[in-house]
C-alpha cells in the first residue's frame, strides 16, 4: 500500500501555518506531511524533518537536495531540543508528530513489523541500532516478556503467551514474524473475531523495542519548550496508549502550575504553558474508506500560551 498521509488537511489547518514560519515534522516517513507544509510556505519558510528510519532519511535527503527550505535530520524526535540547538534554532512556529509505524514499514516484510507477510523478526525503526525483536525474545525472561505484552500491548493473555514463547524458543530460535504469530495464536484460548490474535503482541513488542512511548513523552516536553508564543503542536496517534499519553501531557501542560494556595505564584509563572485547541479530531468516513489504516487515528492540537 502506498503511503497516504493521515488527517493531512486537518493537521495543516491545526498548525495555522505562516508562510515565513519554521516548522518541524517529527516523523518524516515518506514526506507526505512535509511536502504539504512546504507547499504552504513561502521562500523564507523552513521545515526540519526528523526520522530514525534510514530509508525515510534517504527520501528526506533527496528532498533536501532539491528544496533549500527543507533539512533532514537522522535522529529520533526525542533529540528535538539538542538537534535544533545544534542548528542554532531556539524557537519554531509549529511542530507535527505523526506517531507509530508507517505504511512502508508495515508493507516491507523484511522490516518485521507485520504478521501479514513472513519476514525476519526485526521491528526496529532504525535497523542499525539496538536489539531486534528476535534478539530480545531470545534472551528475555518470561516475566519481562509477559510485562511487555501486558503493558504495551494490553494483551490479556500475556502470561500464557510469554510462557509459550519461552517453551517454543527451547525447541528452535524464534526468528520470523510467521513463527511468532503462530506461537501467539496457539497460546490464546479465546480469539477476537475482528482482530488477528497476534495484533496486540506485535504492538507491544514493537513499542518496547523502539521505546516509542518514552519517545513521545520526551518529544512533547521538548516541543512545548521550543514553540514560540502562539505556536501550535499537532499530534496524530493511532492507538489508545499513545492517545492517552498525548491527552494527559496536553492536559497537564494546560493547567496552571501547582503551588501553595496561601502563597500566590508570581504572575509570570501562574499561567498554564499550553492552551488546548478544539476537540480531538478523527478521520472522516471518506478518508477511512480511501485509507483504512487511518481508522484509528486521533489528532490533538495545543497552542503555546504567551506566558509559557
Amino acid at each position: 500500500m502506498a503511503h497516504i498521509p493521515v488527517l493531512l488537511n486537518e493537521a495543516l489547518e491545526a498548525l495555522s501555518i505562516q508562510p515565513s514560519g519554521r516548522y518541524v515534522d517529527c516523523t518524516f516517513g515518506r514526506g507526505g506531511h512535509t511536502a504539504a507544509l512546504l507547499d504552504r510556505l513561502g521562500d523564507s519558510g523552513q521545515v526540519i524533518g526528523f526520522d530514525r528510519d534510514p530509508e525515510a532519511v534517504s527520501v528526506g535527503q533527496s528532498l533536501q537536495a532539491s528544496d533549500g527550505r527543507f533539512e533532514m535530520v537522522h535522529a529520533p524526535f526525542s533529540t528535538l531540543s539538542d538537534s535544533l540547538k545544534a542548528r542554532a534554532i531556539e524557537r519554531v512556529d509549529g511542530i507535527l508528530m505523526d506517531l507509530g509505524v508507517s505504511s512502508p514499514q508495515l508493507d516491507q516484510a523484511e522490516r518485521g513489523f507485520s504478521f501479514q507477510a513472513d519476514g525476519p523478526l526485526d521491528m526496529r525503526m532504525d535497523p542499525t541500532s539496538g536489539l531486534s525483536a528476535a534478539q530480545w525474545l531470545a534472551q528475555a525472561e518470561e516475566k519481562e516478556i509477559a510485562d511487555v505484552l501486558w503493558v504495551f500491548g494490553e494483551e490479556r493473555f500475556s502470561r500464557r503467551i510469554a510462557r509459550a514463547i519461552i517453551e517454543a524458543r527451547v525447541e528452535a530460535p524464534i526468528e520470523t514474524t510467521a513463527q511468532l504469530a503462530r506461537i501467539v495464536a496457539a497460546a490464546q484460548p479465546k480469539k477476537d473475531a475482528n482482530k488477528h490474535p497476534a495484533t496486540r503482541s506485535f504492538q507491544g513488542i514493537r513499542l518496547f523495542i523502539n521505546a516509542e512511548l518514552a519517545e513521545v513523552e520526551q518529544g512533547i516536553a521538548a516541543a512545548i519548550d521550543l514553540l514560540v508564543a502562539g505556536g501550535r503542536l499537532a499530534v496524530i496517534s493511532f492507538h489508545s496508549l499513545e492517545d492517552r499519553l498525548v491527552k494527559r501531557a496536553f492536559r497537564d501542560a494546560a493547567r496552571p502550575p501547582a503551588g501553595d494556595p496561601r502563597m500566590p505564584l508570581p504572575s509570570d509563572v501562574s499561567q498554564p504553558r499550553l492552551k488546548l485547541v478544539g476537540k480531538a479530531i478523527k478521520p472522516s468516513p471518506a478518508e477511512i474508506a480511501a485509507n483504512p489504516r487511518s481508522r484509528s487515528a486521533v489528532l490533538r492540537v495545543a497552542e503555546r500560551t504567551e506566558a509559557a
